[in-house]
């Protein structure tokens, strides 16, 4: 039992060496650790709040948009934008009330929030879809060089017939015939592997180089 008893001691002792020489460093490790499990789950409330609240605010967009209201769309996009501009709802909703600018005639407000989309929206393939849609307003406003240099960068291959058919318009609003009709055809070979759903587009396509060709 004595045996037993100073085994017990020296066991004590080497504890009480450890912990004198290691002791400040495993309470201060432990500390960090509860402070990151603390900051992560406060880290991930507030991304699940921001994403609630943006998805609310894209919902208001929404409702405006079948409402045809310009005015709601464009104050909630604003918001989004302004607000939760690191989430994909304020592309959405950017791309969403521009639209609805584009239909109602203000195209000043639908290229403002198609610009933000563009440039400073996080998903690749909605700014793309941004920019597609930019040019085309450029186009309206007859700003064709404006127009061209948003279609300049290569998108994502969803995109590359839209924005060769786009490119063919504004060439051919330039006069620029062969250089449209080149466009046109690029766009033409893009969508030949598209399948049935792009029959429509294609047709739409062919008729326009047919008719620079006549």
């Amino acid at each position: 039992m004595a045996v037993y008893d100073l085994e017990e001691q020296e066991q004590i002792s080497e504890l009480k060496a450890w912990w004198a020489q290691y002791g400040t460093l495993v309470t201060t490790i432990a500390m960090i650790a509860a402070l990151a499990s603390v900051g992560w789950q406060g880290w991930q409330w507030y991304q699940n709040r921001n994403a609630a609240e943006a998805g609310a605010l894209y919902f208001a967009v929404q409702q405006a948009a079948e409402q045809q209201d310009a005015q709601k769309a464009r104050d909630a996009a604003g918001r989004l934008i302004g607000e939760y501009s690191g989430t994909a709802y304020a592309q959405l909703g950017a791309l969403l009330s521009a639209g609805v600018q584009f239909g109602s005639g203000d195209l000043d407000n639908a290229r403002a929030q198609l610009e933000w989309a563009a440039d400073k929206g996080k998903d690749a393939a909605l700014r793309d879809l941004a920019r597609l849609r930019l040019a085309t307003v450029l186009l309206q406003k007859g700003e064709l060089d404006a127009a061209l240099a948003r279609l300049q960068t290569a998108p994502t291959a969803t995109y590359a017939a839209r924005f060769a058919d786009l490119r063919g318009d504004v060439l051919a609003a330039q006069g620029k015939a062969a250089e449209a009709r080149a466009a046109y055809q690029a766009a033409i070979e893009a969508l030949a592997s598209a399948g049935d759903q792009a029959t429509t587009l294609r047709e739409v396509v062919r008729v326009k180089l047919e008719s620079l060709e006549g």
